[in-house]
């Protein structure tokens, strides 16, 4: 079921999207197949113009590969993603055995951009600043000479970076201004759709903020519409409007960012939200916490029913075997869960 946003129509639609990946037997690639990670399993949502909606889990749950699928970066194995009417995930072709983008995918790739997560290994450390973020314009035939580089300088200054610093290489950055090149690198073709993928995981705590804060100043003065995927949801909750939380490929909660910490209804949102701390000691001493024992099951062989019972304290024994649908229990509000039907 998706849920389109009162306030906006949606720039994006993902419907059902799934992607798996082949697990070989012994003796390679070249060697029959034993069976398929299921790293995304029927994940349905939609985001508006200007909106953002943050992703959130643990690791392995399929968020970055539900981002990299929303750009086409992946082939979904199922699934629908509507991106301004266009059903992008209809663009591809086989040729020579695999499948490869279409004309007009590549025409909209000047609209959909990614954040990397990783600020070292994202920026070729064999180019200049100026060549990483030429690269774009050149590659679309945007600008020349004196004007591109005019427009080159007027990224950094965007991401609040010295105009002057063009001729230096990454090495010669720290991690949070090697993110704020990789921010002006996926600015740099006016995007109207950005995916965040953990932007901010690799970088000293000191320095998240300003990465957090830099975001949605660009998205008030851009009208950009982000995807902010992370592991922290204390980090999410400052930048987006609605929070879709994931578990094992799946989403298990989505609703607007206030409801998710203070009305949280699927366990493993509340167990999310009780490991984050509380800057009043008093109450983080007296606070009821929940705590998840076992071990992320694997997304080759998930668990019969409710992904989630393996490691749900409330589970029944309907969720052994009954898959909860992820449900409307309030105007806005998406649970997938047995115990809140």
């Amino acid at each position: 079921m998706t849920v389109v946003p009162a306030k906006a129509a949606p720039l994006l639609i993902v419907d059902d999207l799934a992607v798996r990946f082949p697990v070989p037997r012994a003796g390679g690639w070249l060697a029959q197949r034993q069976g398929e990670v299921r790293a995304v399993d029927g994940v349905s949502f939609s985001v508006a113009k200007g909106e953002t909606l943050g992703l959130v889990g643990e690791s392995g749950c399929g968020k970055s590969t539900t981002g990299r699928a929303v750009l086409q970066l992946l082939r979904p194995a199922a699934g629908k993603v509507i991106f301004d009417g266009e059903p992008i995930h209809e663009y591809w072709r086989r040729q020579g055995g695999r499948w490869v983008w279409e004309s007009r995918l590549r025409d909209l790739r000047k609209r959909l951009q990614m954040i990397f997560q990783d600020p070292f290994a994202s920026l070729n450390p064999r180019m200049t600043v100026e060549a990483i973020l030429a690269e774009p314009l050149r590659n679309f035939g945007i600008a020349a000479g004196s004007q591109r580089r005019e427009r080159i300088q007027q990224l950094l200054q965007t991401v609040g970076m010295d105009p002057r610093a063009i001729r230096r290489y990454p090495h010669e950055f720290s991690g949070g201004q090697r993110q704020r090149i990789g921010i002006a690198r996926a600015l740099a073709l006016g995007p109207d759709l950005i995916v965040a993928d953990e932007p901010i995981s690799a970088l000293d705590v000191s320095i998240q903020a300003q990465i957090i804060n830099l975001l949605a100043d660009l998205r008030e003065r851009l009208g950009l519409t982000l995807i902010f995927i992370a592991h922290d949801l204390a980090a999410v909750r400052h930048i987006s409007d609605r929070i879709a939380v994931m578990y094992l490929g799946r989403i298990v909660e989505m609703a607007p960012a206030q409801t998710i910490i203070d009305q949280p209804r699927h366990p493993y949102t509340q167990a999310l939200i009780s490991a984050v701390p509380l800057p009043d000691p008093a109450r983080e001493r007296s606070r009821q916490r929940t705590i998840l024992t076992g071990e992320l099951p694997s997304p080759v062989s998930p668990p019969s029913g409710c992904p989630f019972h393996t490691r749900c304290p409330l589970r029944e024994e309907r969720c052994r075997h009954d898959v909860p649908v992820l449900q409307q229990i309030t105007p806005g509000h998406q649970v997938a869960c047995h115990l809140v039907e």
